[in-house]
Order: C-alpha cells, then structure tokens, then sequence
C-alpha cells in the first residue's frame, strides 16, 4: 500500500495497476481510505501539482474500489477528469482481476452518468465487451458515442463518409434509435439542409433503414411525435429532415390527422409549411372535414408568416370553389386573416368573403363576418360597408387613449449598511463578481439600464465603519474573500486600467488598500498612471478615470481615518445629490474638522440638482459656511451650467449613397453625424486633474475602442446624472458603431440616461436615433425603452426625433428597416401617437427619394397601423404620400402607403408638415436647423 501511495504522489500512473492488483481486499480498502485523504487535500494545491497526480490518483482510486458504484463515482469526478491522453486503459488494467458481473454493473452505473464524451463511449464498450452484456444505452452513453463519430469523420487527411462510420460500428442501430427518444439532440448531431445529401445525420440514418438496420415505420412515428410535441429549432428541423427523406404513405398521413394540425397551428415554419402540405394532400383524398379544416385554418391564419397564410387561403379557396356550401363554416376562419399586418393578406381574405358571401344563409354568421371586418382599416372602409351595410358599426370618434409607461420616479437611494456583517455581504459579491469578469470583455449583452449607484452605497460603508470598527472590518472581509486572486497574490496593475474598470474594480481597490495588500509606493505610481487621461482620451477612459480616482482618494481617506463619510453619495437612484442636503453634509465636515477629498467634492458638485425652487436660498446657505468648499457650490448652482455646452450640429440633407459612391463617402467621414462640446474653464481650474477631460473643448470623433465594454459603463450616467446631453455627446461615436458597423451592447446606457433629471434635447434625440437603427435586437430594445421613459415624462420631442432620424437615413447610418422593427415596438406597447408624430417627421424626406429605400414599406405600415388606431386629427398629411400610393404595381410600399393615405381626410395634403420642418429634399443642400435659436453656435459635424 505504501509503494501504491508513493507512486501516486509521485504522478508515476503506469506503475499503479499492478500495484493495485498485488493488493488483497483489506489492503485495497485500507489504500482507499489514504487515496480519499489525498484527494481531499490535493483540492488545495496550485493546479501545476495537482495535475502531475491527477490521473495516478484516478486510476489508483478506481482499483481499490471494491463496489461498483463507488467505482463509477470516483471515476466520474470532475475534479479527476482533467487529462490530456485518456486514463481508462490504465483503470480497465487495474480493473481485469474482477468479476464479469461486477464490470457489467460498473457499465451500467457510469452510463448513466452525465458528461460523457468519445473516451467514456469506448470505456463503456470495452467493459460490457469483457463482461459480455448488453450495452447499457443512455441518453448520456449516446452523447460520448456522436463524440466518437464525429470524431472519427475527422481523421487522416479526408473526411469520411458518415454513413461508413456507423455502419462499422455494431452499437449503431440501438443508439442510433435512442437519438429518437432524448429529450435534445447531441450537439455533436450535426444537420444542415442538404435534401439529397447522405454525408450528413438524416441521410447516414435514411441509409441505415434502407439496409435494414433501422425500422423505418419506428423512425416515422418517432419523428412525427417529435414534430408534434415541439422543441427546440435545430432539433425540428432535424427531425422534419428525417421524415423528408423516409417519405410517408397515406396510410401513416391519414393516422396523424390530428398531428398535422397541431404542427400546422404551432409548429415552427419549416414544419407547419410541411403539414400544410400534407393537409392539402389529405383534403383532396377526402380526409379532411369542413370543421377541422376551419379549426386549422382560424390558427394557422392567426400566425404573421406570411408564407404560412397565403398558402392556407390558397386551400381555404380551393375548397370553397368546389364546394361553396361550406362557406357558413369557412368564411369566419377566413376572416381571422383580416387582423393580420399584409395589407395584401387583408385583401386576399376580403376577397374570399366577398365572393362567397352570398353562399352564407345565416344572419349570425354574418354578424360575424362583419365584426371581424370593422377591424380593417380606412382602405377598406368603403367594401367592408358596401358588404355588410348597416352592420358594421362605426367606431366613436375620440376613444382613443394613448397608452405609456408610469413617467418615472426619483427612488430614494439606500443609505450605506450600518453593520460589518452587512457590509462584508455585500463587499464580498461585488468583489467576487469581479473576479470573474473578463479584462478585455468582448461584446455581450446590453448594459445595465439603471446607473450602478449600489457602488456608492458600498464605498460609503467601507469609509463609514472603517473609521469605527476597522479591525473587526479587516478581519472579517479577509475571512470573507479567502480564494479570491488580488487577496492571495496582491493587487496587479491590469486591475486597476481606467480604459476597462467597473465599479466592482474600485470597490477591489478600496478593499486592497483597507487590507494593506497596496504598498505606498505603489499607490502613488498607479494612481499618477492611472487616473489623468490625456486630451486625446476616449470618454470611456475619461469617466472611469473619475471612478478609479475616487477609489484611490476613498482608499487614502480609510487610511488616515478622519473622514466621517462621502459627500458624494447619491441622494437618488440616478445618481443625483440634493443641494440641501449635500450644504448639511458640508456643515458636519466643517463641525468635525474634516476636510473634504477633492475628487469626492469634485464628483458631488456634478451630481447636485443646481436648479429648481429654492435654488437661491441653498446657495446663499451654502455660501453661510464659509467655507470654500461652501462657496464653491454656492456659485457652481448659482451658474446653473452644463458641465459641457453641446454644440448643434449641421448636418444637411444629401443624396442617398449609390452603389458607385457609397465607399468614398464611408471613408472620407462625410456620412458621420457627430457632436462636440464646448470647454469649461471651472473643471479645468478647480476640479482634480483626473475631471479635466470634462471640461475640455470636445471635437467629434468617430474613435471606436476596444477596450471597453457594455458592463463597464453602468456608473457613467451616475457620474453626470443631471448632464444627460453631454454624456450622450461624448458617447455618441458608440451609438453610432452600433447603428452602422454593428457593435453590440453599446445602447444600453440610453434607458438610464431617459431617467435622468437633467434637460434633455439634440444629443438626447441625436443619441436615440442611433440607437433605433441599432443592427441588434436588444439595442434597439433598450432605445425603446428609452423613448417610452421619455414621453411617459413628457420630454420626448417626436419631431426633433423624426428629423434626426431623417438625417441618419439620408447618410445611411441607420437603416430603414431596423427603424421600422424598433418604432413598431415601441407603437406595439400603446404608444402610437407618439410614434405617429415621430414618423410624421422622417417619412417626408424618405418618400422624395428617387429610388425607393429598403423598408419603406414596412415603416408605412406601422405608420397606418398607428394612425388606424390613434387618429391623424392634429397631424398633417404627409408630403409625397398620395404621389407613392398612386403609383403603379402592388409593392409593399404602394400598398401601405394607400392604406396611410386612406386615414387623411380627402384632399388633406398639401405643403409638408410642420413636424417635418426642416428636412429638406434631397440634394437641396441647405442646411439642417432643429432649433433656429442655436444657429449661431458654430456646430461640428464630420
């Protein structure tokens, strides 16, 4: 035993078999309780001496096992399983002196453990071999055999055939059948579509049926009860792959009547197409009845794929054709279809009812069809009332209701906690979670759409009880982050970058220095390195350099120990201070005798609310101190100044981009639509040098960064809460990467940003407009909901939104389409006369083009769709619109545009509207002036 323990310690693996098996029963148990010590105590050694044991311990633990289900379970640790060449014929040699039974138990027990891969397959098959049993087929045995195959396509310089690899392996027919049977497919299963290839999953197995292995009638149930029951898309589209190749016989298609409709109503695309297709096949052998067919058809023409409808009106009409007796029952299904968003659906289906109407003899039935037609719109107003007549009702002028979100409400912020055991909680999960973000993170999900003020609460605690209860805080925050890198090995400088910090790097800096982890020395040359950005900084570095230099002034001010608390904790959860209460908060200092940190006043002084009632009595208490810091924001209110003026920019309307001009003007800049800001001498005399980009003169630039990412801007708007227009200034070139080159996640400030106090205009709007035309869903997402917190509070300009939205398009740095899908969610939540104001402004311009852009007319439909349900009263008629409505062919944008008209009074239109001020045709090249007041700020635009 004490040779078999030394080989292990050693990592000497191949002398451990026979070790082990020149060990007797007691010896092996007495070895296995010393095996289970060491793998306890190897948990905790660096990962060098850890793996140089692994594997020896692994296999020396498996032969002393004397059950088969300890065995299976020491041979399945994750914590054993981190090897680069397979361990499993070294444990099957320490293993050969067993029973043929217990090695077959021993199979049946790993099988059905999780994570099995190519290794453990054929350490399964080996096993059952020797003991001569039935493979043991599980779910998770099939996952490490599509492994092996996958695999062993992959070997040598050719790949080979699937369907070679299977048909040698004799384990291939019960496995293959089990595929049928899992929940999901293994990801290893690969399927693309390629009907006639067998090089693939579904032909591999079509010709396993072909010869014989597989029973096919088996496989078709199995794939039409996959189908029905749903599940994810790459798994139905495999199936469905299957099925295609099998065929089926009308027998099997008449049994799973019931199964077709299912999948017709709920199935994904691919398979509702492929049901439909059976059900026509079924309604022309007579299988079909009138009833089902218009259960079937009263879903399957609820659904909004287009394909789908057309082709169930398609069969709805052939039946009604040879039978026109079935129309009582029929044509109400057909009329599901006049809620959909096709203007061409909703035509095509009135056509049907018009047509066999007469057939209808019921008056119910007609009650019927004429409720559902009052649902279309004004195009159609004139048919639907020359059908029905007096039966559909006109709707009561003035129902309308806009519907938005509850404008939001300043939320008091948490006070900082009162006791160690509370803080170290939260200290610990923030340190923690940074722990395990990624430094150079690339691009994920949206950011946070709430500033990170939860941080603010926590340095406010750590200054807080720091002062009062240091030693019970040191102690317990070390017994608390144990394990954790910076506590173990000292706080590195890439932790502490400005270009790719979160709040939760501060609040590691903080906890650094508390636990004397930070040398003097080093604290002075990492915060002179990192907290000064240069002029040519990006705003990313600039902000998160006020962060880290607040983290450093927090770490200093814990050391002396003489600062009672922050002044520049939030009063709100925007981030925002209250001026009353950060003049009371300077009394305490001043009364203690305590000095406030300049970054900490700095950061306070961008955070108050400098106007409102009662403006001029804060100051005049503040200034009552007599203190500087007291006179300071005395002035600083009384200024009542953006912390960066926004210049307007000057964008004009041009020509749309051709095919042969579009890369000129992509590279020369001329397309970008950026902002600058003006200098603010105060920052840059009074504020600490880390604020000085602030108040530094900003050009616009489309400076993309890398460094950066979506879960780091979370603090931004926390930092200037009641300057939303100069952080969207200086964020801009993000929203625009967004929008034109496809950068991810850079749009989820905006949401934060609509919450803020602080007054909104162009850069505001300027911002939304990128982020409508986001390329990606959930950026557009968190615009939305931008746009819906600001007119819920009643700021959103719709027009000053529409025009610049104009502007973008005509550069072609937002497209038309991803615009319609972000305002078509937004008018989905209720909101349609707001996003009918919005659209009022941009369709102007978009209708002049000469050629028409891509998704006009899906933009015309949430246009009628808006003014169907709120009214145009109040909105002038759209230049250009009755021109598009009247052109000839039955486009998209023909239609829609007709149907948009039809909601204008008759004879409505006339000059543009004047929420389209300002948008000029194309290539009049004069230029764009949102707000004529601000001409005479000489804007930048690139």
């Amino acid at each position: 035993m004490n040779e078999l323990l030394t080989a292990v310690r050693a990592g000497r693996h191949h002398d451990v078999p026979p070790l082990v098996l020149g060990l007797d029963l007691p010896g092996r148990r007495a070895a296995l309780a010393e095996l289970k010590e060491l793998r306890k105590e190897v948990r905790g050694w660096d990962w060098q001496r850890r793996d140089k044991i692994r594997k020896a311990l692994l296999v020396a633990g498996a032969g002393c096992h004397t059950g088969a289900a300890g065995c299976a379970s020491w041979i399945g640790g994750r914590d054993l399983r981190d090897w680069t060449r397979s361990p499993y014929p070294l444990i099957l040699a320490s293993l050969k002196d067993r029973d043929p039974a217990w090695l077959g138990d021993l199979a049946l027990r790993f099988a059905g453990r999780a994570a099995l891969s190519d290794a453990e397959y054929t350490f399964v098959g080996e096993l059952t071999r020797i003991a001569r049993v039935p493979l043991p087929v599980t779910d998770n045995l099939v996952v490490g055999w599509t492994e092996l195959v996958s695999a062993a396509r992959w070997r040598g310089r050719t790949r080979r055939p699937l369907t070679d690899i299977l048909r040698e392996d004799p384990h291939s027919p019960e496995l293959a059948a089990r595929l049928f049977e899992m929940p999901e497919l293994p990801p290893q299963v690969d399927f693309y579509d390629a009907p006639d290839s067998r090089d693939n999953w579904p032909g591999a197995l079509c010709a396993l049926v072909e010869d014989g292995v597989l029973d096919r009638a088996h496989l078709v149930e199995r794939c039409v009860i996959r189908l029905m029951r749903g599940g994810r898309s790459v798994d139905q589209r495999f199936f469905l792959a299957v099925l295609l190749r099998l065929g089926t016989t009308e027998e099997e298609e008449d049994r799973h009547l019931r199964d077709w409709t299912a999948m017709a109503t709920d199935g994904i695309t691919p398979v509702a197409s492929y049901a439909q297709q059976v059900l026509v096949r079924l309604d022309a052998r007579g299988v079909l009845s009138t009833r089902v067919l218009a259960d079937v058809s009263g879903a399957v023409l609820f659904r909004q794929e287009k394909k789908l409808v057309r082709a169930q009106l398609t069969l709805l009409g052939k039946v009604l054709r040879r039978d026109a007796s079935t129309a009582g029952e029929l044509l109400p299904a057909v009329a599901e279809a006049f809620g959909h968003e096709g203007i061409d659906v909703q035509e095509r289906a009135l056509k049907l009812v018009a047509r066999y109407l007469p057939a209808v003899a019921g008056p119910e039935v007609r009650e019927e069809l004429a409720s559902a037609a009052a649902r279309l719109g004004p195009l159609h107003r004139e048919t639907v009332t020359a059908l029905f007549g007096d039966l559909v009702e006109e709707e009561a002028a003035g129902a309308y209701e806009e519907f938005l979100p509850p404008a939001p409400v300043l939320r008091r912020h948490d006070p900082a906690p009162e006791t160690v055991a509370e803080l170290v909680e939260e200290v610990a999960a923030r340190v923690k979670s940074h722990a395990s973000e990624r430094w150079i993170p690339s691009s994920g999900v949206a950011a946070p759409s709430t500033g990170d003020t939860h941080f603010e609460r926590t340095l406010d605690g750590l200054v807080r009880l720091a002062r009062i209860h240091r030693e019970e805080l040191t102690e317990s925050l070390r017994e608390a982050l144990a394990g954790v890198y910076f506590v173990e090995h000292g706080l590195g400088p890439y932790m502490i970058d400005p270009r790719s910090i979160s709040t939760s790097h501060g609040t590691s800096v903080v906890v650094a220095s508390l636990l004397g982890l930070v040398s003097d020395r080093d604290r002075v040359a990492w915060r002179a390195k990192t907290t000064v950005p240069g002029p040519d900084a990006c705003a990313h570095t600039a902000l998160n350099g006020v962060l880290l230099d607040r983290a450093w002034e927090a770490a200093e001010a814990i050391a002396a120990g003489e600062t009672p608390f922050l002044l520049a904790t939030p009063t709100w959860h925007t981030g925002a201070i209250e001026a009353a209460e950060l003049v009371e908060r300077l009394r305490i200092y001043r009364e203690s005798g305590a000095r406030p940190g300049p970054a900490d006043f700095a950061q306070a002084l961008l955070r108050v609310r400098r106007g409102g009632p009662g403006a001029a009595d804060v100051a005049a208490a503040a200034e009552a101190l007599g203190t500087g810091e007291g006179d300071r924001l005395a002035a600083w209110i009384r200024a009542d100044e953006p912390v960066a003026p926004v210049l307007r920019h000057p964008a004009t309307a041009v020509s749309r981009p051709s095919a042969g001009n579009w890369w000129q003007r992509a590279t020369s800049g001329a397309r970008q639509v950026l902002l600058a800001t003006r200098e603010r001498s105060v920052i840059r005399h009074e504020f600490p040098e880390a604020f000085h980009w602030l108040g530094r003169a900003q050009l616009p630039r489309a400076q993309e960064c890398y460094h950066w990412g979506p879960e780091r801007s979370s603090h931004w708007t926390a930092t200037l809460p009641e300057d939303p227009e100069a952080l969207a200034a200086w964020l801009m070139p993000d929203l625009l990467f967004a929008a034109d080159q496809g950068q991810r996640g850079a749009v989820g400030f905006l949401p934060a940003l609509a919450e803020s106090a602080g007054e909104v205009g162009g850069a505001t709007h300027l911002a939304l407009a990128y982020g409508l035309g986001a390329r990606h869903p959930e950026d557009r997402t968190a615009a939305v909901d931008a746009l819906l917190v600001l007119a819920a509070g009643g700021r959103l300009d719709g027009a000053s939104l529409g025009r610049e939205l104009a502007i973008l398009v005509d550069r072609d740095l937002v497209k038309v389409n991803r615009t319609a899908d972000a305002l078509g969610t937004a008018a989905a939540t209720g909101a349609y006369r707001t996003v009918l104001t919005v659209l009022a402004a941009i369709l102007p311009g978009l209708l002049a083009y000469e050629k028409t852009p891509r998704g006009l007319g899906d933009l015309l439909s949430v246009a009628a769709e808006c003014a169907e349900r709120c009214g145009t009263g109040g909105i002038p008629a759209i230049a250009g619109l009755a021109a598009t409505a009247g052109r000839k062919g039955s486009s998209q944008t023909v239609r829609q545009a007709a149907r948009l008209l039809a909601t204008f009074p008759a004879g409505a239109e006339g000059s543009l509207p004047a929420a389209a001020e300002g948008i000029d045709a194309p290539g009049s090249g004069e230029a764009f002036a949102p707000d004529r007041k601000d001409q005479g700020a000489a804007g930048i635009g690139i």
